[in-house]
């Protein structure tokens, strides 16, 4: 356990579908010794991602239906307060926030609020950046601007998917944003526990120097209302042909505007769960084993991005029912 009565602070921030939930994953499997807490944020009503975190030891706290660096900023910290009453069995806290946080007042959290800033240091910000689809991210969303421009480190994710040329212009353009953090470049973010965690790297007096007004401030962060969230649930079991069918099809003529899709699937004929994650027209796809005993065996899809309105999702979504 650590000495100091500060608990250090991870905030794992980056855009919808850069691989955070797969980062946390990563950090949670690896046989480190340390208890961690965990605290995940989800922009929609349904929660996804609490599901798509490994089945370890650690606490894991779920806060859906609004975006921790607003909304739900003051449930971010009732948790910290709450954990800090048993602070002494805990090694650290990692925050996970949604894709759409500004990080600004987040870690505004850590020094303005007294109780938390007495009990948490924070640590660092580490973003994950996809390296296909930041650079449009950056001219379209000022948050994907935020989340790289607080980090002290970026990992520069799916670097698989893209050239080198293209690899290092976006690169070029992280450090125009940032010259200080630390780049690394990762596939499925495959990366050092030690070059992530227990970093002391979160540096007040450099973030001064781009937010001057940083502690003094009201960070409030209110988001693009053109970007919304819709999920669906249904009991029945769903037709696999119909439900590739129909996402394909959806992704192929609506993925611009769907800038995030993510969901757990019960197909029929089947007793394997499957998982979906998706980021505008790439989408991935595998099984999660078989559904655990006594859990509700439904599908859950989110939906976050621009005129969903307009897709027929929900008809679209109950059209692959199994009959």
């Amino acid at each position: 356990m650590v000495s100091t009565e500060q608990v250090p602070v991870t905030v794992l921030t980056g855009f919808l579908g850069a691989g955070k939930t797969t980062l946390l994953n990563r950090i949670l499997t690896e046989q480190h010794g340390h208890r961690y807490a965990v605290i995940v944020n989800e922009f929609g009503e349904e929660g996804i991602d609490n599901d798509l975190v490994v089945d370890a030891d650690e606490e894991v706290f779920e806060m859906n239906n609004g975006c921790i660096c607003c909304t739900v900023r003051g449930d971010l910290i009732r948790i910290l307060s709450g954990l800090m009453k048993r602070a002494d069995k805990l090694d650290a806290i990692i925050v996970e926030t949604t894709g759409l946080a500004d990080p600004a007042p987040v870690a505004q959290t850590f020094f303005v609020d007294d109780d938390v800033a007495s009990r948490t240091k924070l640590d660092a910000i580490v973003t994950v950046a996809d390296a296909v689809h930041l650079d449009a991210q950056l001219g379209e969303h000022h948050e994907a601007e935020e989340q790289i421009a607080f980090a002290d480190v970026v990992l520069l994710n799916k670097t698989d998917l893209v050239d080198a040329a293209r690899l290092d212009a976006v690169e070029t353009r992280i450090r125009k944003i940032n010259p200080y953090s630390k780049i690394i470049r990762t596939t499925h973010c495959e990366a050092e526990l030690n070059s992530v965690l227990g970093l002391d790297a979160f540096n007040l007096d450099r973030v001064m120097e781009f937010e001057p007004d940083f502690l003094e401030s009201d960070h409030a962060h209110e988001h693009d209302d053109d970007i919304t969230s819709i999920s669906f649930v249904s009991e029945t079991p769903l037709d696999i042909e119909k439900f590739q069918k129909w996402f394909g099809k959806l992704l192929q003529t609506r993925g611009q505007d769907i800038l995030r899709s993510k969901g757990i699937l019960n197909f029929s004929n089947t007793n394997d769960r499957y998982v979906f994650q998706g980021v505008h027209m790439l989408m991935d796809a595998s099984t999660m084993g078989a559904w655990p005993e006594g859990q509700p065996r439904n599908s859950r899809v989110v939906f976050i991005g621009r005129n969903l309105d307009s897709m027929g999702l929900k008809e679209g979504f109950e059209s692959c029912k199994a009959a």
